[in-house]
Parts: structure tokens; C-alpha cells; sequence
């Protein structure tokens, strides 16, 4: 049997490219996990500004609540900023505007607006 010549320059691009789509996996998946945490942060807002409906406002009890589920979710340096505190009667604007950071320092503004109906 003949022994064939190895060539060291298809073995480096090989392993070059293998370098780089784990590169390319490792980012995905870093950004995939960011998107997930503010699709959570997108629900929790949506869970609150359905039990505002209810409400007028954003009572105390669920203030604290909501900033425990949102630090639970990562979010850091979390503000409710321009969401209705002060209860309001039906029909009126409600409004649940969270503002925060993710891992990475990546801003988080979700804001939801509705109306009063209770």
C-alpha cells in the first residue's frame, strides 16, 4: 500500500473553520438567552398591567411583587417610571412602564398601556 502525503494547510482551514462556527454558536447562544430573558420580562408585564385593569393602578403590594419577579428574572436597576400609581376611575388610561438592565448591561423598556375597568 502507498502511503499518501498529508497537507498541513487543509487540516488548519479545517480546524479554522470549526474555531469559528463554535465562535458563531457560543454568540447565538449568548443573544438567544437575552432574547428569552426580555420575552419574560415582556410577560410579567403583561401579567400586571392585566391585574391594573382591575385595579386603577399599581397598588403597593404589587409594586413590590413586580420588582421582586423582575430582579428574580435578572433585571437590575429596576424602574416603574411614568406607571400609574394614583388609582383612576373606569375608562381611564392605565399605564406599566418598566425600565431596566440585563446581563451584558443590555436596556430593558417594556411599556404597556390600557384602560381602567373597575
Amino acid at each position: 500500500m502507498k502511503r499518501e502525503r498529508g497537507n498541513i494547510g487543509d487540516m488548519m482551514a479545517a480546524g479554522l473553520c470549526m474555531l469559528a462556527m463554535t465562535a458563531i454558536m457560543l454568540v447565538y447562544m449568548g443573544n438567544a438567552g437575552l432574547v428569552n430573558k426580555k420575552a419574560a420580562v415582556n410577560q410579567v408585564a403583561r401579567k400586571y398591567i392585566l391585574r391594573m385593569e382591575t385595579t386603577g393602578c399599581l397598588t403597593e403590594a404589587d409594586r413590590v411583587v413586580l420588582l421582586q419577579e423582575l430582579e428574580t428574572l435578572g433585571l437590575t436597576e429596576p424602574e416603574l417610571t411614568g406607571t400609574t400609581m394614583n388609582r383612576v376611575g373606569y375608562g381611564q388610561p392605565i399605564v406599566l412602564n418598566i425600565r431596566g438592565k440585563l446581563e451584558g448591561g443590555y436596556e430593558v423598556e417594556e411599556k404597556r398601556v390600557s384602560t381602567a375597568k373597575h
